[in-house]
């Protein structure tokens, strides 16, 4: 990968400004394998790849820009975009907010799916009827038909919503169970119920998991 390419994808997963000590240290091992005789040399190089990556950003023919900001550089929207960035924005439907529970059963269903409430529920060690409710309004999951056995209890699976939210191209992709808990932890970081709250809803979610489940069962 060049050092151009190297340096856009920091600047554009970088939360706050990056500076240019910063990336110096991130690319410095790649750079010497490049050909660079030391750190005058690399800095010197991600110098003038900040400047190329500035002036292909500058051009007409893109919405956002790479400017120097607090000491640092960052991407964002050009000023003739912002009306439609913000249009944009207000399209966009409410973060999904989740409990720590629910969060734990999506993590178990991911992994196991398609899977039932007992079974769930025995990964966790705990009842996890309450929270099927939450994730099958946000439609993170969704019915998988029943599982042939005593009682053909409901069959769990994630849904494209899922795949959306983690950035997937299928269940295929999922990361290793301490990684996926990691992303789940970041994609949903300020957007957690707070304990109350979630032990309120935990109360009133059971009957409503069930119905919500039982009426998409039948339609299969």
């Amino acid at each position: 990968m060049s050092l151009k390419a190297q340096l856009e994808a920091i600047i554009y997963a970088a939360e706050t400004p990056i500076t240019v000590e910063q990336m110096v240290q991130l690319v410095k091992a790649s750079a010497i394998a490049e050909g660079a005789a030391g750190d005058a040399e690399v800095k010197s190089r991600v110098r003038a790849a900040l400047e190329e990556l500035a002036a292909d950003y500058g051009g007409p023919g893109h919405g956002i820009e790479i400017r120097q900001v607090a000491g640092g550089y960052r991407m964002s929207t050009k000023p003739e975009q912002h009306e439609m960035v913000r249009s944009f924005a207000k399209s966009l439907k409410p973060p999904v907010r989740l409990s720590l529970p629910a969060l734990e059963t999506l993590a178990v269903i991911a992994y196991k799916q398609p899977a039932t409430v007992p079974e769930i529920s025995e990964i966790r060690g705990v009842d996890s009827g309450g929270v099927i409710a939450t994730l099958l309004d946000r439609k993170l999951i969704t019915t998988a038909g029943r599982k042939q056995v005593i009682g053909r209890p409901i069959l769990y699976k994630t849904t494209k919503e899922f795949l959306m939210r983690f950035g997937l191209k299928d269940v295929s992709e999922l990361p290793s169970m301490e990684e996926f808990e990691k992303l789940v932890a970041e994609s949903f970081q300020g957007e957690l119920i707070p304990a109350e709250d979630a032990a309120e809803a935990h109360e009133t979610d059971s009957p409503q998991a069930e119905a919500i489940a039982e009426s998409a069962a039948q339609k299969e």
